[in-house]
């Protein structure tokens, strides 16, 4: 600068933010592929995601299904009964833990004795956003995703949009407090996570499709005589919350709330499709493909998620006591254990309805890019991810989505079978298991 004239930037120059923006453009290729850039593409989409909600909530036509009714089984609480086997609506009777019952009790009130559905859709809305936020939070500890995957995660599945803001159903609400508890459960907090897991089996029972899998980490992290008070406190959250009820009619509270044998309708079915209706009705067909779950829950456990060198008996042991020295579990095992247990509950289930994509859809792309899947290429990843969610838009359901759908499954799980497994031990210090 000289004789008072102002000093001019240089045409090179550019400020610290414009430069940042400037990198990322030129490196956006990075940017997509890249896992440790997880956290900047799941902020823009879950930002995006606000108004995509707003939008099918105020121009996409709401669909009556199951809300109406979750508001006359409630409102029979709200009038004082008590007894399972009187709580109905127009669907049929009540089928929900009781879980269910105060949550809906208390949209119940909110919504105006359920009449008020916009803001139903709102606060549904609101579900769908935390629940983004849970996922999120797992995919970015565990950096196993490349971050364009997440749009197809979150903005491109109109069914998963619908389950949540359209229909109202109570699987949503049950899924967002199954993240939560695995968020716990990945920070080492074990005994809340554990709580919060079981305020969402109280919400509905699919959850428990998660549970081998919790048992399996809850033994390998503490061993038998600490895992019994952990499960203690889920039974013991169980029988509070069902308090009432159990006292007016307990043999009516199980037989309903928790009805493992309960028969699906084969006209919504969304798996089975291919088979006779009789086929699909008949009760050998359900001990068979209750056996193949178990048997391959047992391969799993044996093959896939224990240490090599430890004895399945040795997680019944003090882990100080075990031959195998204890190690800290690293979050990617934990949520690969967990995932691929509800995931296979998903492909031996007795009839999947189209709510029920709401149980593993989020878990997909951690499925099929975990622990060093190399036998697929990206674009056959994002393939099955399609054709999965092509099966569960079509309705009514065809043999031929039903066959695609068990096809994409079974790749699935091969890949899983036949992956190197993810290292079990974390890189992260050592932290008291005390929590």
């Amino acid at each position: 600068m000289a004789g008072g004239g102002v000093r001019k930037r240089s045409p090179g120059v550019t400020s610290p933010f414009l430069g940042k923006l400037h990198c990322l453009w030129q490196d956006k290729h990075r940017v997509l592929f890249k896992p440790e850039y997880t956290l900047l593409i799941v902020s823009i989409l879950w930002f995006l995601e606000i108004g995509i909600n707003v939008w099918v909530i105020r121009k996409v036509p709401y669909t009556e299904i199951d809300w109406r009714a979750y508001m006359d089984e409630v409102e029979g609480v709200v009038n004082g009964t008590y007894d399972y086997m009187k709580l109905k609506g127009d669907t049929g009777p009540l089928v929900y833990p009781a879980g269910f019952v105060y949550i809906f009790t208390a949209l119940y009130y909110i919504t105006g004795q359920g009449v008020n559905i916009r803001l139903g859709q709102y606060i549904f809305a609101a579900f769908y956003l935390i629940t983004l936020l849970l996922v999120f939070r797992l995919y970015v500890r565990t950096k196993k995703v490349p971050p364009y995957v997440f749009f197809f995660v979150c903005c491109a599945s109109y069914r998963i949009h619908s389950i949540f803001v359209l229909r109202l159903f109570n699987d949503p609400v049950a899924m967002m407090l199954l993240f939560a508890a695995i968020n716990l459960f990945i920070d080492d907090y074990w005994w809340l996570g554990c709580g919060i897991y079981s305020l969402a089996v109280s919400v509905k029972m699919n959850v428990l499709l998660f549970a081998p899998g919790l048992l399996f980490l809850l033994l390998s992290e503490f061993g038998l005589m600490k895992t019994i008070p952990k499960l203690t406190l889920c039974a013991g959250i169980q029988i509070l919350l069902g308090l009432p009820f159990l006292l007016e009619n307990p043999v009516g509270y199980f037989g309903r709330a928790f009805d493992l044998g309960r028969q699906f309708m084969f006209k919504w079915t969304v798996n089975w499709r291919f088979l006779p209706e009789w086929l699909f009705l008949n009760r050998q067909f359900h001990f068979l493909l209750l056996a193949a779950h178990l048997l391959t829950l047992l391969l799993f456990v044996l093959r896939r998620w224990k240490r090599p060198g430890e004895s399945i008996f040795d997680l019944l042991k003090e882990p100080s006591k075990r031959r195998v020295p204890p190690q800290k579990t690293s979050v990617e095992h934990i949520v690969l254990i967990l995932f691929t247990s509800n995931f296979i509950g998903m492909c031996f289930s007795r009839s999947l309805h189209y709510q029920f994509y709401v149980w593993y859809f989020h878990t997909l792309p951690f499925l099929l890019w975990s622990g060093g899947v190399k036998k697929l290429a990206g674009l056959l990843r994002i393939l099955i991810l399609g054709l999965i969610e092509l099966s569960w838009n079509t309705y009514p359901s065809t043999c031929s989505s039903s066959g695609t759908l068990h096809a994409c499954h079974l790749v699935i799980l091969l890949c899983l079978w036949l992956a190197r497994p993810i290292s079990i031990v974390s890189t992260e210090t050592n932290k008291d298991k005390n929590q």
